[in-house]
């Protein structure tokens, strides 16, 4: 008999992408992988069955919380699709991601007008009837600013990048060094899977940070790692549940110190700034792994490492828009403007299905011994989607209301105030996962395990 279930359907969620699909499966990977390890950890106990409700994983990907009562707005004001004046291909667009108030001034300068949070969505609008959108990307990525010029998917396709990704792995676990297995602690009576399991979590924006989360969910000792000087976005209040919040900076030789006695005292090392960005302060892969010997790096990117795309910055609404998947949302629905998906589920997906190749990782560890390195992409959980098919949805169905969310709630006190957000969609049958830490603001915790 399975030990895995995937009831219900989702109400208030019609995309021509099978979204609550990919979120409930990589959720239940996730889950499954958990249930693994508690298996190697204690054989005396039967294995875990694992449900994940289909409502439920739509509305845990949606991203939904409240603050006091009120939900954060997730989007600076000129983020967003605009359209051109010529571009790739007719009507032309591009999506500007401007949640960093550094993307937001390169974005207003390239464009040629006043940097601050004072330039209006407008005057963005006018500047861009004199761009084509190719350009504009072209001149964004040679600055590194987040930039997408909306393609169809064949024109994407015809960049190349897709063929590259098309020969890595969805999940891609590469063994990267020789190490002896390592020591876990033993798992007591009612202790979630991961329990006693050390994540150290570098990740800011949403995919990466879920994977930290999902682990924490199943047990995981994960600390939160910014740096003083970096921005955040809203959602680190969401994200950070469960998790303990440092801060270390790598601009200082004492703070890479910190950072690499941090390290040598983790199972996992996970991080998801741009390639290479780590590797220049010291802490490559194969630098953490020399640092902990029989450690798991876990890696996230927007494009990847290899191919005419590698090491571009994006997010998941810019790899929506230069796949593809947009425009292919929108002619579903009978409409020529690009239109996102109903729910971040790059971002969802990737997080979750990283978190499943983290555990993947830590049992090849512990049966094989080795240092190991996951990967997970943006792009490839793209292309993963389209795989997984098409999805007829009726007229009725693209503006159906979603059912009431309040059953799906948890309220808690945080480091950010009263908040209520989605639990954790997986149920375990005797472990249920959640975060035993409430959500705090950066550096509250000290850096230490």
């Amino acid at each position: 008999m399975s030990r895995l279930a995937l009831p219900g359907q989702a109400r208030g969620f019609a995309s021509s992408f099978a979204v609550v699909p990919a979120a409930q499966l990589s959720a239940a990977a996730a889950a499954l992988a958990a249930t693994e390890i508690e298996q190697l950890r204690r054989p005396d106990l039967p294995a875990q069955s694992v449900a994940v409700d289909a409502q439920h994983a739509a509305f845990e990907a949606s991203g939904y919380f409240t603050l006091g009562g009120e939900q954060p707005d997730m989007w600076a004001p000129i983020s967003g699709l605009y359209a051109c004046g010529q571009a790739v291909g007719a009507p032309g667009w591009v999506r500007i991601h401007a949640n960093f108030d550094h993307h937001r001034d390169g974005a207003l300068a390239l464009l040629g007008l006043p940097t601050g949070p004072d330039t209006e969505r407008a005057a963005v609008e006018q500047a861009l009837q004199h761009w084509r959108a190719d350009d504009l990307e072209t001149q964004a990525v040679a600055k590194g600013l987040p930039i997408a010029a909306a393609r169809s998917t064949a024109q994407w396709q015809a960049l190349g990048h897709e063929q590259v990704l098309a020969l890595q792995e969805l999940v891609a676990i590469t063994r990267i060094g020789d190490a002896p297995p390592l020591a876990w602690p033993s798992l007591g009576d009612g202790q979630r899977p991961l329990a006693g399991l050390r994540v150290l979590d570098l990740s800011r924006i949403i995919a990466g940070p879920v994977a930290g989360r999902t682990l924490a969910a199943h047990g995981a000792d994960v600390m939160l790692v910014n740096g003083p000087h970096l921005p955040n976005i809203e959602a680190i209040a969401d994200t950070s549940r469960g998790k303990r919040s440092a801060q270390v900076d790598l601009r200082m030789a004492g703070g890479k110190k910190v950072l690499r006695d941090l390290a040598a005292q983790s199972h996992v090392f996970l991080q998801a700034y741009r390639p290479g960005a780590l590797a220049a302060k010291g802490f490559a892969a194969q630098d953490v792994a020399q640092m902990r010997p029989g450690v798991v790096v876990a890696e996230l990117s927007a494009y990847g490492w290899q191919g005419p795309w590698a090491g571009r910055r994006g997010f998941d609404s810019l790899v929506q828009t230069a796949t593809g998947i947009q425009e292919d949302e929108a002619r579903a629905r009978g409409q020529n403007k690009p239109r996102p998906l109903p729910v971040q589920v790059l971002d969802y997906s990737a997080g979750f299905l990283l978190a499943c190749g983290i555990q993947a990782a830590l049992l090849r560890q512990a049966r094989e011994g080795g240092s190991w390195q996951v990967r997970v992409t943006l792009a490839g959980v793209a292309r993963w989607l389209r795989s997984l098919g098409p999805v007829a949805v009726q007229a009725q169905e693209w503006d159906q209301p979603r059912p009431d969310i309040t059953p799906y709630l948890e309220t808690v006190d945080s480091g950010f105030g009263r908040m209520r957000a989605v639990r954790h969609c997986a149920v375990l049958a005797r472990t249920a996962p959640g975060w035993e830490r409430a959500a705090m603001p950066p550096g509250t915790d000290a850096p230490h395990w």
